[in-house]
């Protein structure tokens, strides 16, 4: 397998992590970008060699700047940015906050736009973008519209980066997961008086009847790092969901 230097966002749990732990134990270098600062710092020192916390909130373009361009430094060049990092949290259209809505676009969409720009000043031909979408990046669904819109909008973000840095030979992706067993996911499903049931129909209305893990996901960021000819793509990773 390649021995990519990455950057990777969301790099404290679930898929970010799963991502991480998968390219470096490949060989490669990872630079790690997430909020909480101690939860980095251990997963870093688990690591060991070729693992670098970069504490960042990707929703800050001032942070963003300042941590990119030291990735750059700790890594030298860079093969692979993979923007993970993502809130979610089941809202009615009429209990979403102002604050909650400008949190859900600021790190699900403004924060890969950040970091993709912040990269793209140093990336060279032959490297590649990947973001994490989501099945409801091409579905609505209710208590989710601040996340749906976040997620939709990271498709067209993705198409439009792919067109404008291909003249650079530069790649840029996206991996569209249904529903992975993630702490944020369980955290989502608690939200509900019912959670147990809600856990049921959430793998119910999976064809293949079950959640993705995280180590799929970073299976596939991996694959899709390698597809040489992909570019402007959005996968979906979602058991069957969207197509069947």
């Amino acid at each position: 397998m390649p021995e990519y230097r990455a950057i990777i966002t969301g790099a404290s749990s679930g898929i970010g992590l799963a991502t991480a732990r998968r390219i470096h134990a490949d060989g490669g270098t990872v630079a790690l970008l997430a909020t909480r600062a101690a939860m980095l710092d251990g997963i870093a020192s688990e690591l060991g060699d070729r693992a670098f916390a970069v504490p960042t909130d990707v929703s800050d373009p001032s942070q963003v700047s300042a941590s990119i361009e030291r990735c750059f430094e700790l890594l030298g060049d860079v093969d692979l940015v993979v923007n993970s990092a993502g809130v979610d949290g089941p809202s009615a259209l009429l209990d979403i906050t102002d604050e909650k809505w400008a949190r859900s676009i600021g790190v699900n969409l403004s924060g890969p736009f950040y970091v993709s720009r912040e990269s793209a000043r140093r990336l060279k031909g032959g490297s590649c973008i990947i973001n994490i979408g989501s099945e409801l990046s091409f579905m609505g669904m209710g208590l989710y519209v601040d996340y749906c819109a976040s997620k939709a909008g990271l498709i067209g973000l993705t198409q439009a980066l792919a067109a404008e840095l291909a003249e650079r030979q530069i790649r840029v992706n996206a991996i569209c997961p249904g529903p992975v067993d993630t702490p944020m996911m369980e955290a989502e499903i608690a939200w509900f008086p019912n959670p147990d049931e809600v856990r049921q129909m959430a793998v119910d209305r999976v064809p293949l009847k079950r959640w993705a893990t995280p180590d799929e996901i970073a299976d596939a960021v991996v694959y899709m790092a390698g597809a040489k000819f992909a570019t402007g793509a959005a996968w979906s990773l979602d058991g069957g969901t969207t197509a069947c």
